[in-house]
């Protein structure tokens, strides 16, 4: 995945609000090591009965995963979006996750959008063609 040059930094949470975070963080750590096409099936299962995520509140989700997590906040964007979205769906909502690559120059890139827009990531994201993604669900689903 991309290499950010500085660490992203997010203001530290109180004791008591570390702890979804921090389990959020531990989850995608072990989901990671998964080969993409089961963790996209695993977090596809995940996602079922869940309703949307808004911006605001999967920006805060990120900034919290960021916060308690030191490999979130810089190297592991695999993990942070597979955070966040866990961390979302502990709340009951769901945020579109998605994995992706640029050719010029290459890398690889994980995020998480809410309708097609990228959650706080910094750069250009639309030069990244998106591989694999786990969308949410239709509202018309949820009934």
């Amino acid at each position: 995945m991309t290499t950010p040059a500085v660490a992203e930094q997010a203001p530290r949470l109180p004791l008591h609000r570390q702890i979804a975070p921090r389990c959020a963080a531990g989850a995608a750590r072990l989901l990671v090591r998964l080969p993409p096409a089961r963790l996209q099936r695993v977090l596809r299962v995940i996602s079922r009965g869940t309703r949307p995520a808004g911006y605001a509140e999967t920006a805060r989700a990120r900034r919290s995963v960021v916060s308690v997590s030191t490999r979130c906040a810089g190297l592991g964007c695999l993990q942070r979006s597979v955070a966040t979205v866990l961390l979302c769906r502990a709340r009951g909502r769901w945020a579109d996750w998605c994995t992706g690559f640029r050719t010029q120059p290459f890398a690889a890139h994980a995020w998480v959008e809410i309708d097609g827009r990228p959650v706080d990531e910094p750069g250009e994201m639309g030069v990244f063609r998106t591989v694999l993604a786990v969308r949410r669900p239709e509202r018309r689903n949820l009934r």
